[in-house]
């Protein structure tokens, strides 16, 4: 339990509860939920240029890790085609992967696929049910993709300033602009009761808000002057009690839940406000291809993680089709930005490759 891990190192309560938003993150979990104390150390591992446990914004936004990628990838000789969606996995006779088929019909061959996909997409959307063994399908199908997360962007014309350290007189940004802010975290029961509210089917009335402002250490990303802000938020339950839909009222409605609550730390920040986008998990779902809105492809529970991520018998990267690997966050050691997955299961694919 993440509390007894907490409770053995610290005493400060405001300590604790924001140090315990790392172990709920993404998750549709409380602090108290056994198995949170894993998500708090997957969170803190792993270095950063020599520092343990650092956490960094990438110049440019996360966008820009992306292009990185893919340069690397294309000096080498790779193709990439950007928005070309795949409608299925192209198998052989026997069963093998052999390529992908895209939307446009176009077929693209290969003698290995690697799919940086969630398990759900990979396996019930883009192979036909029949070609997969009966037990697997169940297991992906029962994957706990519950996601309580609604990301919130925001565009300000100026820096928030925060009763607890306000604003030096020339407006520049100050050491605590340039990490995460933790608001609403006094104490691990407010992080318990926002969830209990979501396990309900209501969006937390008082939400854990993780807080960050890019544009603070990259001035680049928004115009002089003004500054994009970063809202994590959590818990909104993917259904809304009833059977209601995340329509614009509701959505809206949450979203000035969250902008009161940062104004009662930051007077004035809903007047910087020029304008938000906001992500609930049905969007998130629906734009990014995350089951449920699940920043990790599927729960980082006890029950999804190691050998049994995200089936048993297939946390080595490889899928029961031959040829079709696993290489996104739903792959052994789970979701961050840190490409393990994707390094792992390069590496088996490259020895399978060898043996073709």
């Amino acid at each position: 339990l993440l509390g007894q891990i907490l409770d053995h190192w610290f005493e400060s309560e405001p300590l604790k509860a924001t140090l315990a938003t790392d172990a709920v993150i993404g998750a549709m979990a409380s602090p108290h939920t056994p198995g949170s104390g894993y998500v708090l150390l997957h969170h803190v591992m792993g270095e950063l240029e020599g520092r343990r446990g650092a956490w960094g914004y990438v110049a440019g936004g996360m966008g820009a890790l992306s292009q990185a990628i893919a340069q690397a990838a294309t000096a080498r000789g790779a193709h990439i085609f950007a928005e070309k969606a795949v409608c299925h996995v192209l198998l052989g006779r026997a069963g093998e992967a052999q390529g992908v088929v895209l939307q446009d019909g176009t077929e693209v061959r290969s003698k290995l696929v690697l799919s940086n996909a969630s398990p759900k997409i990979t396996f019930l959307e883009l192979i036909p049910q029949e070609q997969l063994p009966k037990d697997f399908v169940q297991r992906i199908r029962q994957l706990d993709t519950r996601s309580p997360v609604t990301k919130i962007n925001v565009a300000v014309d100026r820096l928030p300033s925060f009763l607890a350290a306000p604003n030096a007189h020339d407006g520049q940004p100050l050491p605590h602009h340039q990490c995460s802010i933790h608001l609403n975290c006094e104490g691990t029961q407010l992080l318990h009761q926002a969830f209990t509210e979501a396990a309900q089917g209501h969006p937390s009335s008082r939400p854990m808000i993780e807080l960050c402002i890019p544009s603070a250490l990259d001035p680049g990303l928004a115009p002089p002057g003004c500054h994009v802000v970063s809202l994590f938020t959590q818990y909104t339950p993917s259904m809304l009690a009833g059977g209601r839909s995340w329509d614009e009222q509701a959505r809206n409605a949450y979203a000035d839940t969250v902008f009161d609550c940062i104004e009662d730390y930051a007077p004035g920040f809903k007047a910087s406000v020029i304008g938000r986008d906001i992500l609930t998990p049905p969007d998130l779902e629906r734009i990014f291809g995350l089951p449920g809105g699940n920043i990790f492809h599927g729960g980082m529970s006890l029950d999804q993680l190691y050998f049994a991520r995200p089936a048993p018998s297939y946390s080595g990267y490889r899928s029961p089709i031959p040829g079709l690997y696993l290489c996104g966050s739903g792959a052994h050691p789970g979701g961050g930005v840190m490409g393990a997955a994707g390094r792992n299961a390069a590496q088996v694919a490259i020895k399978d490759f060898k043996r073709l």
